[in-house]
């Protein structure tokens, strides 16, 4: 479920936003969001949990300095 809340959230940051921030790929996070969503069946376990170690880290980073945190 919280893969489907960043997702969602992801796509109401304005265009601008991701634009100035393009070194996080906005468009794979609203996707993993779609997978996770409408393709319950076709989720890899093993892809989410790469995502899990690798990709969260790198947002949860950008997001905290972000928002000074």
């Amino acid at each position: 479920m919280n893969f489907i809340i960043i997702g969602e959230m992801a796509g109401k940051l304005r265009n601008e936003f991701k634009a100035q921030n393009a070194g996080i790929d906005w468009n794979k996070i609203q996707g993993f969001r779609n997978i996770v969503a409408h393709d319950y069946f076709g989720i890899d376990d093993k892809v989410v949990w790469q995502i899990t170690q690798t990709k969260l880290p790198e947002l949860k980073e950008f997001l905290s300095k972000y928002l000074n945190l």
